[in-house]
Order: structure tokens, then C-alpha cells, then sequence
């Protein structure tokens, strides 16, 4: 079983937490990851570019001038994609859908991989608890007498936990989370994961099946 070191509330070694192998023991693999990184990251892309096509465009319901006789080129509205403030052709539209399915198990899969990859990095941190009052001051010393100070790091608690949630509120390269929430998008846009023997089970709960 891999084995992480344990941290007490005021950052200091109190002994070893042994994790799960299913969870925890995973051979990495670039491939399935970046598969289910790519269709998250799809998942969460909003089709905001949208373009007027002629049948959108106001005006342009006057042919231009007459089809013979003027010695121009012949034009049946001012809002052909030719002319300039005319509709577009082929543009971007709202109504794009950007989603790609996810198999659930290569989802939980690849969560599994990512979070063996951080215990193999040493970049997987425990601790006894989270003892903050909500104060700034405190979660910021905690966090730089652990590893990886100044790294981006991303808190997950076992539950929901507001005094948490406002100590890290202020800080720079620092989120949080909830352990049975966590994504493969979370553990790869952050360098460090802290959290506690709570929301170990709790990502044992959830992957372990």
C-alpha cells in the first residue's frame, strides 16, 4: 500500500497514512487522462461567438438599383454577405454544442490515475484535520510550512466547510473543494492537493468501486 506523510493542524510531521491501492496505487496513463480532460473541458465550454447570417440582417429589402442599364454589377439586396455590413456566411452560431460523452467508469478512471500520479510526485499532503476559525492569517501560515509553498494547491474537504472556505477565500494559488467533487480538470490545474484522513475515505468511498 502506498503511504503518504501526516501533518498536524499547525503543519508539523505527526507520523504516515497508508492509502488505498485501487485508489492510490494506479500506472498512470497519458492517453485516458487527456481523453477525459479534453471532453470535460469541452463539457464546460460555452458557444458564445454568433453571427448574422442575410435573413437576420436588417434592411436590404429594396433591390439596390435596377438589374440593367446602370453599367454596375447586378445586386438584389445590400445585405448580401458581398456587401460590407451584410450577413455572414458559414459563421459561428449560438446554437453550437460543444459536449462529448464521458464514459463513467474511464472518468472515474482517469481520477484514479491523477491522484496516484500526485502520491508518486509527493505532491499529495494529509492532514489530522482543518483547524481554522476562518481567518486568513492562519490558513496562510499552515500552508507555507507544508510542501509546495507558493505552488498552486487545492484544499478538499470531506464535506462542505464554510470557516475553510473563508480562510482560503484571500489567497493566491489556493482553492477548495469538496473530495467526492474533485475532477481530473481540478487535480491537473493544481500542483499540490492537501486535504484530511476524512477526505481520504471520502475519495475512497467514491473510487474504490
Amino acid at each position: 500500500m502506498p503511504k503518504v506523510d501526516l501533518y498536524n493542524s499547525t503543519g508539523e510531521k505527526s507520523g504516515e497514512v497508508e492509502l488505498n491501492d485501487v485508489v492510490f496505487g494506479v500506472k498512470p496513463k497519458q492517453s485516458v487522462v487527456h481523453q477525459v480532460y479534453t471532453a470535460l473541458m469541452a463539457n464546460a465550454r460555452q458557444p458564445w461567438a454568433d453571427t448574422k447570417t442575410r435573413g437576420d440582417v436588417r434592411g436590404g429589402g429594396r433591390k439596390p438599383w435596377k438589374q440593367k442599364g446602370t453599367g454596375r454589377a447586378r445586386h438584389g439586396s445590400i445585405r448580401s454577405p458581398l456587401w460590407k455590413g451584410g450577413g455572414v456566411t458559414f459563421g459561428p452560431l449560438k446554437e453550437r454544442n460543444y459536449k462529448q460523452k464521458i464514459n463513467k467508469k474511464l472518468n472515474q478512471s482517469a481520477t484514479r490515475m491523477c491522484l496516484s500520479g500526485k502520491v508518486l510526485d509527493n505532491k499529495l499532503i494529509v492532514l489530522e484535520s482543518f483547524a481554522t476559525d476562518g481567518k486568513t492569517q492562519v490558513m496562510s501560515t499552515l500552508r507555507d510550512k507544508l510542501p509546495g509553498k507558493g505552488k498552486t494547491t487545492m484544499l478538499l474537504t470531506g464535506k462542505k466547510d464554510e470557516m475553510v472556505l473563508r480562510s482560503a477565500n484571500n489567497l493566491q494559488k489556493l482553492d477548495v473543494g469538496i473530495a467526492k467533487d474533485v475532477s481530473v480538470v481540478d487535480l491537473l490545474h493544481h500542483q499540490f492537493i492537501i486535504t484530511t484522513k476524512e477526505g481520504i475515505k471520502s475519495l475512497e468511498s467514491r473510487l474504490a468501486k
